[in-house]
């Protein structure tokens, strides 16, 4: 492959560890998607080692992105509060551009934690406690798309 290539390669990876932060970006699979394109550019087994590399981050990644939030909230959130919470979330992707998609989902979650449970302090507990598991699975994802990045970096740089 071409430094070209490698260049749209990194770029992609880039875009893809954006997308592990931005709800609507798919980041992981982007990532291993452009890594797939790295290996069946050239020949050579030892790139499709790196994808074995970068197939086993992806899905690590994503099965604890969504494994340890719901193992920290341990039940204490019910599916109706998370669905409303979701919900609430495409709802404001649309009517706030930007901010809208994490702030709808909060007051989703806020909103469905009220009337279960009928004061606005319990309601904001467990709203907070769905906020730190999300950001637990986050941190994840993110944490698993920078070791895919750098794998392909040392790789693209060794081989």
């Amino acid at each position: 492959m071409s430094g070209g290539g490698e260049l749209l390669v990194g770029l992609a990876m880039l875009v893809g560890l954006v997308g592990t932060v931005l709800p609507f970006l798919p980041g992981l699979p982007i990532i291993w998607g452009a890594g797939l394109v790295w290996v069946l550019s050239s020949d050579g087994s030892a790139r499709w080692l790196v994808l074995a590399v970068l197939t086993v981050l992806l899905v690590a990644g994503t099965v604890a992105h969504y494994a340890l939030p719901a193992r920290s909230l341990g039940g204490r959130a019910p599916r109706s509060t998370l669905l409303l919470g979701a919900l609430g979330a495409i709802v404001g992707m649309f009517v706030v551009p930007v901010v809208g998609f994490p702030l709808g989902g909060v007051v989703g979650v806020f909103l469905a934690e009220s009337r279960r449970t009928g004061s606005g302090r319990e309601a904001w507990e467990s709203t907070r406690r769905v906020l730190v598991a999300f950001g637990i699975g986050m941190l994840v994802e993110v944490g698993a798309g920078v070791l895919m990045v750098l794998t392909w970096v040392v790789a693209a740089l060794a081989i």
